[in-house]
């Protein structure tokens, strides 16, 4: 992993996440790209005309600017190579546009020009849509530990075998890898679905050891029992297949992907 594509915001918690971003570059000598997009979209929805648009352009542009010259000086005395990237549009869309030739792509729990304070609809998007996997770090996150354990929320579907291939750099420097099944009474198993054991054969394969164990969620919803089990384990990192383009009903009601990243308390890294 050689290329990490950051959305750089100016809210209060960038300055942590960058410190994150920068702890992954450092584990793996990897450049970081910083894009900044200013969010017209917002405008454009209730002022198809533009004028509006027209009028907060130079606010946007100062605070695109601010933001930008924060970052610089807090890179000036480090050793991570990076570039910066500044656009106009919708955030999920600059990012997935940069994200080409990207290894990873960080992004926040919150999107702060976001009405409500639900989960990230750009860390959704590019979950389902970006060729890389994504990292979403949480709003308080300050550092990065790429040696700590890392749980894999494994069910023998494609969306986390894929997951778990994408994981593969981050589980090469885990001190401990978890794959962590689910029981659910009420989940039939579908043919195309791997054994639980599959999962740990691949990684034997890479020469990654794991350790098999299986949460209970009782009355806990899915994504509760899995946040709890890597809590327990002192996991730095969950990961963590994404809803599937093919699971309609998931992407618009809900899932285990929309609980996961309504309360990101330990980085998630997500892949379809």
């Amino acid at each position: 992993m050689k290329t990490i594509l950051f959305n750089a915001l100016g809210d209060p918690g960038n300055a942590g996440r960058l410190d994150a971003v920068l702890d992954i570059a450092r584990a793996f000598e990897a450049h970081v790209t910083l894009l900044h997009s200013v969010p017209f979209e917002a405008s454009v929805a209730i002022d198809p005309y533009a004028a509006t648009f027209a009028a907060l352009a130079p606010v946007w542009q100062d605070e695109a600017n601010r933001v930008r010259d924060k970052i610089i000086a807090d890179l000036g005395n480090e050793d991570v190579p990076w570039n910066w990237v500044e656009t106009v549009g919708p955030t999920a869309r600059a990012l997935l546009k940069e994200s080409a030739l990207q290894d990873l792509i960080v992004v926040g729990a919150r999107d702060p020009q976001a009405i409500d304070a639900g989960p990230s609809f750009t860390a959704g998007e590019l979950a389902v849509t970006a060729d890389c996997p994504v990292l979403v770090l949480p709003e308080n996150a300050s550092r990065f530990d790429a040696t700590a354990p890392v749980l894999v929320a494994w069910d023998g579907s494609a969306e986390a075998s894929h997951a778990l291939k994408a994981a593969v750099p981050f589980l090469r420097k885990a001190k401990d890898v978890y794959l962590a099944v689910v029981k659910e009474a009420s989940k039939s198993e579908k043919p195309h679905d791997l054994p639980p054991l599959g999962g740990a054969d691949y990684l034997s394969r890479h020469g990654i050891s794991s350790q098999l164990v299986e949460i209970d969620p009782r009355e806990h919803v899915v994504a509760e029992a899995i946040r709890t089990a890597a809590e327990i384990r002192h996991a730095g990192l969950i990961v963590m297949g994404a809803y599937g383009r093919t699971r309609l009903s998931e992407r618009i009601f809900g899932g285990t992907t929309r609980d996961m990243l309504a309360d990101v308390r330990i980085p998630v890294l997500l892949t379809n």
